[in-house]
């Protein structure tokens, strides 16, 4: 093995860390804490890409950073759908500190040093999370994650924002305490191991029973994953600035959640054991249900943050969905979704803040003919909508279809026509927005001539985030490849 891939493997964690130190130091210098911020999360980039390089030709990469007790060490590999992570969070901070630049300035944010603190802090969680060897290292993480973005989304300061933190953070660790924990005790009794291991860690004469509580305890306890009923922290951290709102929802946080419950699915239980338990079927149920309450409660929103907010509940519910389907084409699909999603997602979400810096404008019903005054924020709207709702020419149409042929192959016909019907309501709550935008109807007049395209440095990042929507859907091989690696990893062929 080349010696500098576990060196690599923990700059990832350790830069970011080091960065906060660098830009509290230059803090009164806007230019040089950016530069440092940009310079960090280029080098965090160049390390995982040239880790994603190995794994594919072969390599084994692993880190113990300290042993607790025999079997219980915070230690670190990798993994693909660790590196499928890791490759979107590192290259979408790089994006989101281009589109931060722009937007905290022009939009004359307080303390945007702390807000670059708290942003490296996070990623710094996210890269541990991802490359975590066992359920032990990845709590930890998983933890840091939480309590690192509470002060991005309480950024304002304001009591609204201090309300939205107190949900914020009230749900992810009560969740994560009461259940999450838990259900890695009863693992760590069963089993006596909390790594991830191919297959599952549990072995094949288990009580289904004692395993199917657990299962329901994980699932819960993930509280990121959004899954109803522990997801109103999700649409209260939208008090927060945009930019946080996009690591929120495609870079961070939410995809630690559907991340977490993957692994915990196929390198936990393992995809054979999954169909044996009780409550799995409950849980994809509720999944499902989750994906159609979200969606219609979408529709109802005019705040278009919120919006975006419910249409991410929703969506998240379509990754575990295809956990608990166990199933290659459930997993793979599922894999994808995590990509596709956080590019669509992202965009969608620098779109809204774009319209808020240019046009002081955050409800639906105000956006009639902003496409005149912002055709290319709003055309990059109408293509990360074409990837949230799955069809060409943007990436979220191949997730989409490994996921209903994962409920066909399981028979869940209840599941498809959901997943079906929700993406005929992700239709109904996005397209109308950039069409009545570029075509406002015969009796709209423009209230301002005064409105253009929001700062460069923001237009460039949702321009590279939207066509990295449509390059997933011409060009999803890498992504699909790394999918198909997590069967192999995990001991199933595509196509069982």
């Amino acid at each position: 093995m080349n010696p500098s891939l576990p060196l690599m493997l923990q700059l990832t964690i350790l830069l970011p860390l080091l960065a906060t130190f660098a830009i509290a130091a230059t803090g009164k210098k806007p230019n040089l804490r950016e530069a440092i911020t940009i310079s960090i999360s280029l080098m965090v980039l160049y390390c995982v890409i040239n880790i994603y390089q190995a794994l594919m030709a072969g390599a084994s990469i692993e880190v113990s950073w300290w042993e607790l007790m025999p079997d219980l060490e915070v230690s670190f590999v990798v993994e693909p759908l660790g590196m499928l992570f890791a490759l979107i969070a590192s290259f979408l901070w790089l994006i989101t500190t281009i589109y931060a630049i722009g937007y905290m300035r022009d939009h004359n944010e307080d303390n945007q040093t702390r807000f670059y603190i708290c942003f490296a802090l996070a990623i710094s969680a996210v890269m541990g999370l991802a490359f975590s060897a066992n359920l032990f290292t990845l709590f930890i993480f998983y933890e840091v994650l939480t309590l690192s973005t509470y002060p991005l989304v309480t950024h304002s300061g304001t009591d609204k924002a201090k309300q939205g933190g107190r949900v914020y953070l009230g749900i992810l660790l009560t969740t994560s305490i009461a259940f999450f924990l838990l259900a890695i005790i009863l693992t760590w009794f069963v089993t006596g191991t909390l790594e991830f291991t191919a297959g599952g860690v549990f072995d094949a004469d288990v009580d289904t029973t004692i395993a199917g509580i657990i299962l329901m305890l994980f699932i819960f306890g993930i509280g990121k994953a959004a899954i109803m009923p522990f997801h109103r922290w999700l649409p209260a951290a939208m008090v927060a600035p945009t930019p946080v709102s996009a690591l929120l929802h495609a870079v961070a946080v939410v995809k630690a959640g559907v991340f977490t419950v993957l692994k915990v699915c196929i390198f936990i239980f393992g995809l054979d054991l999954l169909p044996q338990l009780p409550t799995t079927e409950f849980l994809l149920y509720l999944a499902t249900l989750s994906v159609l309450l979200a969606s219609i409660v979408a529709m109802r929103q005019d705040n278009l943050k919120a919006r975006l907010a419910y249409s991410t509940v929703s969506q998240l519910g379509y990754i575990t969905i295809g956990a608990l389907l166990a199933t290659s084409s459930g997993v793979i699909g599922s894999s994808m979704h995590i990509a596709s999603h956080a590019f669509g997602k992202i965009t969608l979400f620098f779109c809204a803040g774009a319209i808020l810096v240019a046009s002081h404008k955050s409800k639906v019903s105000e956006m009639r003919g902003l496409g005149f005054a912002m055709p290319i924020t709003m055309g990059a709207f109408f293509i990360a909508s074409l990837s949230i709702i799955g069809v060409p020419p943007a990436g979220g149409t191949w997730s989409k279809w490994f996921l209903l042929m994962g409920t066909i192959e399981t028979g869940y016909w209840v599941v498809m026509v959901a997943l079906m019907l929700s993406s005929l309501l992700n239709i109904a709550y996005l397209l109308p927005i950039p069409y009545h935008a570029f075509f406002p109807g015969k009796g709209y007049k423009s209230s301002s001539t005064d409105i253009k395209e929001a700062p460069m440095a923001s237009l460039i990042a949702l321009i590279i985030t939207s066509l990295g929507c449509l390059i997933m859907f011409i060009h999803p091989q890498p992504v699909y490849e790394l999918a198909k690696a997590i069967l192999t990893v995990s001991g199933v062929s595509h196509g069982q």
